[in-house]
């Protein structure tokens, strides 16, 4: 069973003293695909680099709404360089935050549309994040038309009301294993209301574990001994929606590598998962 998985970190440094043993469990597991999300200009090199490594892996290169304040003078042309170097590349990690603390809404549109027109400019897909800032976001993107190739808003939990809004301008969703928790449920029962075309799976991996009774690969930073989110669980989340939809999971399975590839490797381009 081929997976895709729609949004990851797997190059952040606490994955990386592990990959040699985490990488087959995932593979195991059915994990063929997966972008590689960048979270400022000072990971993305190491984005570039893991994926040249592992070519089954898309890069993807943003400024997180977390990084916006420390975002340098020449972000912009640098996202555009590489974008313009590497035809898999895609946008993001972008968007709006109202939780964390300190945040300038503001300046965070501000970003959040730049980038975008980056992407527009070289018709690349977009990744975005949103936590306590639907309304803002939705005002944002009123300001464009919609969009194509498509855009991700990974880890869906705005208002179930608002999805055909999101879908009109041309939003995908991807269900993560985090959802698990049980007072997520209302994130999963909102993937009953989305186009079946227009949903994928991620695990945000090393971020956003499911709970431990839901999780078959526990996983600890060797740091810290904080717990990470293997990649592995990509097949969790790929069981909850099918479960969530009420449909086979080979079936789900199929229709959510369909639905990655369209957004992320259009045209039949080749993913690196050979």
């Amino acid at each position: 069973m081929k997976l895709c998985d729609a949004h990851t970190h797997y190059h952040f440094p606490a994955l990386a003293p592990r990959w040699a043993e985490i990488w087959p469990v995932a593979r195991q597991a059915g994990v063929s695909a997966a972008v590689v999300n960048g979270t400022c200009e000072a990971d993305w090199p190491d984005v570039a680099a893991f994926v040249r490594q592992h070519p089954w892996a898309r890069p993807a290169y943003g400024i997180h709404p977390w990084q916006a304040p420390r975002r340098g003078a020449g972000w912009e042309q640098d996202l555009s360089d590489r974008l313009a170097a590497d035809s898999r590349a895609s946008v993001g990690e972008i968007g709006l935050d109202a939780w964390v603390e300190g945040h300038d809404l503001a300046d965070q549109t501000t970003l959040l549309l730049r980038q975008w027109e980056v992407a527009r400019d070289h018709q690349r897909p977009v990744t975005v994040h949103c936590v306590r800032a639907w309304e803002p976001l939705r005002q944002a993107l009123r300001r464009m038309p919609p969009y194509l190739p498509g855009f991700l808003i990974h880890a869906y939990n705005g208002p179930p009301e608002w999805i055909p809004w999101f879908v009109e301008k041309g939003a995908y969703f991807s269900f993560p294993p985090y959802f698990l928790l049980e007072r997520k449920r209302p994130q999963r029962d909102a993937f009953r209301l989305m186009p079946p075309e227009r949903i994928l799976i991620e695990t945000d991996a090393p971020e956003l574990s499911p709970p431990p009774e839901h999780n078959p690969h526990h996983l600890t930073d060797i740091q810290d001994g904080r717990p990470l989110n293997h990649p592995a669980n990509l097949l969790v989340a790929l069981h909850s929606l099918a479960g969530t939809l009420d449909r086979e999971a080979g079936d789900v399975a199929t229709l959510t590598t369909q639905n990655w590839e369209r957004l992320f490797a259009p045209s039949g381009e080749d993913n690196g998962s050979r």
